[in-house]
């Protein structure tokens, strides 16, 4: 066993630790943008492949202070970094610093490479190279004030890459999002998803991998792990067998629709380059006239928010929103996401959820509406 690190967004932090709980993980601990947990390699193997709401899978190597630049770089110099690479090996470093003795992060990051590739230069005359894109190692540096935490990045490309997006249209949802979103609902697949401004597509194709228990990262090729000495693919290839082995059809029906062609259009390219054309249906038309299918389920959107795409009198449209929902979504669970909280007042109800999350750099609410009859206003 031992002790790995799922990096989140923040908010997500619950959601993640409930999936590692599923999953079998131990020790798991909620951190800030983060969660921690203890594992085996078939436990890092599969956090990478089937954790939906994790940006990157963390392998901490060690923990030290330090309280100046000396200090720093002897004690990367102090670990022996050929156990994880060769010399003919390339290097990446993604360095965050915080505090008052070490205020940049990038220069951070330069230390870490200067003291890893001195180690090698010592040893070898020779060094590795550095490649930020496809590195060998991927090294990851998080100093808090004095205390500084190292740690090998097994998963390479951030794992929101889900490599189904072919097309988008403006201010996507990032992946990991929108499966906290889905998550968070509490839908579980045994209802109807309706996503009724879809833009590109992601709330509904991450619901459906949800609903058909698809693995979020079935169509990646690679992770940082495979280039590490100790991968071991015969491991690795039962971890992924196994989990695809658990992907189900889907009988209820999973709308996305907008109003934009635009938009129909980007969403109908990524449910096909995902595989889900047969479980995601795609239509143009606007909210105020779609009908919701007859047995109730949950409904998410992403509205405008009036910050990168632009309307004319944004309450007026989110009151208009409140006002569909109580006339034709009765029995229906309806969640919606803003940064713009005045605007989520006009839709006119009472929400029995409010959950903080963030688009980007753009604090939001993410909030839930119970449709009952009679729905009660705000």
């Amino acid at each position: 066993m031992q002790s790995l690190i799922a990096k989140t967004l923040a908010g997500l932090e619950p959601v993640l630790a409930d999936e590692l709980r599923t999953l079998g993980a131990s020790g798991i601990r909620e951190l800030k943008r983060a969660v921690a947990f203890d594992g085996d390699t078939e436990m890092l193997y599969r956090a990478n492949y089937e954790l939906r709401t994790a940006l990157r899978i963390l392998v901490p190597i060690h923990s030290f202070p330090a309280y100046n630049e000396r200090n720093y770089y002897e004690a990367i110099r102090e670990i022996d970094w050929s156990e994880f690479m060769r010399v003919d090996d390339t290097l990446a470093v993604d360095a965050i610093a915080q505090g008052e003795v070490f205020r940049h992060s990038q220069y951070v990051g330069l230390m870490t490479k200067d003291a890893i590739v001195d180690q090698f230069r010592d040893r070898y005359n020779r060094r590795p190279s550095v490649n930020t894109v496809a590195p060998t190692l991927r090294v990851n540096v998080h100093v808090q004030g004095t205390h500084c935490d190292i740690s090998l990045d097994a998963s390479g490309d951030s794992l929101h890459r889900r490599n189904y997006r072919r097309d988008t249209v403006e201010a996507p949802l990032n992946e990991v999002l929108a499966a906290g979103m889905v998550l968070i609902s509490g839908w579980n697949g045994r209802g109807p998803f309706v996503d009724p401004m879809c833009g590109s597509g992601t709330l509904p194709i991450e619901a459906a991998m949800i609903a058909t228990r698809t693995p979020p990262q079935q169509k990646r090729e690679s992770f940082g792990f495979f280039k590490w000495p100790d991968f071991n693919r015969k491991l690795w290839e039962t971890v992924k067998k196994e989990a695809d082995t658990k992907i189900q059809p889907f009988e209820f029906p999973i709308l996305a629709s907008d109003k934009d062609s635009r938009a129909r259009n980007a969403t109908s390219i990524n449910v096909m380059s995902a595989g889900l054309e047969n479980t995601v249906r795609v239509e143009k038309i606007p909210f105020e006239k779609l009908l919701p299918p007859e047995i109730p389920g949950v409904l998410i959107a992403n509205p405008p928010y009036d910050e990168r795409l632009k309307m004319d009198d944004i309450a007026a449209f989110y009151k208009s929103i409140g006002d569909r929902l109580k006339q034709q979504w009765a029995g229906w669970d309806a969640w919606l996401i803003s940064s713009n909280r005045d605007a989520l007042k006009h839709v006119g109800l009472r929400p029995s959820r409010k959950i903080t999350l963030f688009n980007g750099a753009l604090e939001c609410s993410f909030q839930k509406f119970e449709l009952y009859e009679g729905t009660k206003k705000g």
